[in-house]
């Protein structure tokens, strides 16, 4: 008898807690519609893209034909890499935990990929539920579940500039004070989002982009996009997404006619994995 396993991972968005997971601080993303899907099936031996097997070989995965589509963008900030590793750590083990599979997804992710990453995109991936985001708490890596405000609504602009975060020199530059300085002021935007109206969640938006200008992680180019929506009628706030050097620009809207061309970003189920026997 032959197993399929088939795992649906969500992309994230983040709507604000940038550069926090490393430094126990706190973030608040929540799953959107683009998904990462990946099927294994039973075979004689290990078979797919070299990369996906090499993840594949590290989770200790069984011997199978690996074939993934995806409609989450690679390099925009959305965290495909997560998304691969967690769907490989599921197919490969089967259900578990989630937590467990946000750290085994982690450990495949830094020792195959040389991604440094956090957790809080496998957290966001895993933890969320359609139209709630995930409130992280990563000193003691908890999650409460965060009702999102209908009046929250919030469009993705894509700023062409793409990065690989294995190839970006950030840290290198930064020292320890600088750092929890950033989580520190973070933090507070984070609290302070929980209870915001929109337009006082735009000022924080806006406020955790310039945080991320002055971490030295932006883009001229990504900066001279934000502050174009910025100027567009009916935006409250727009920053950077994720972890940096590009990608996607997360923009609060007052309404869906505010950049009519782009569609709102509606909130999805967190990841999940179904098994069949033939």
């Amino acid at each position: 008898m032959g197993m399929r396993r088939s795992a649906s991972i969500p992309a994230r968005i983040n709507i604000i807690g940038e550069h926090t997971d490393y430094l126990g601080g706190l973030a608040l993303p929540f799953a959107c519609e683009a998904r990462l899907i990946l099927r294994a099936s039973s075979a004689e031996s290990t078979s797919g893209d070299s990369t996906i097997v090499a993840l594949w070989e590290e989770a200790n995965g069984w011997p199978a034909t690996l074939e993934v589509e995806s409609s989450i963008p690679i390099g925009a900030g959305m965290s495909s890499s997560a998304a691969l590793c967690l769907a490989v750590v599921l197919c490969a083990q089967g259900e578990m935990e989630p937590m467990e599979a946000c750290l085994e997804a982690q450990r495949i992710e830094h020792k195959i990929l040389n991604t440094p990453c956090g957790l809080l995109d496998q957290i966001a991936m895993m933890f969320s539920k359609e139209d709630y985001g995930c409130l992280i708490d990563f000193s003691s890596l908890s999650v409460k579940n965060f009702e999102l405000p209908k009046e929250w609504l919030f469009k993705l602009i894509d700023s062409g500039v793409r990065r690989d975060l294995s190839e970006t020199s950030f840290g290198s530059s930064r020292n320890a004070g600088e750092l929890e300085k950033h989580a520190q002021e973070e933090n507070q935007r984070v609290l302070e989002a929980l209870h915001a109206k929109p337009t006082q969640l735009g000022r924080l938006l806006n406020a955790s982009h310039e945080a991320l200008v002055a971490l030295g992680v932006s883009h001229p180019k990504v900066d001279a996009h934000v502050n174009r929506l910025r100027s567009t009628p009916g935006v409250l706030g727009a920053r950077m997404m994720g972890g940096g050097f590009g990608g996607m620009i997360l923009v609060l809207v007052e309404g869906a006619h505010v950049l009519p061309e782009t569609p709102l970003v509606n909130s999805s189920e967190g990841g999940f994995l179904q098994e069949f026997f033939e």
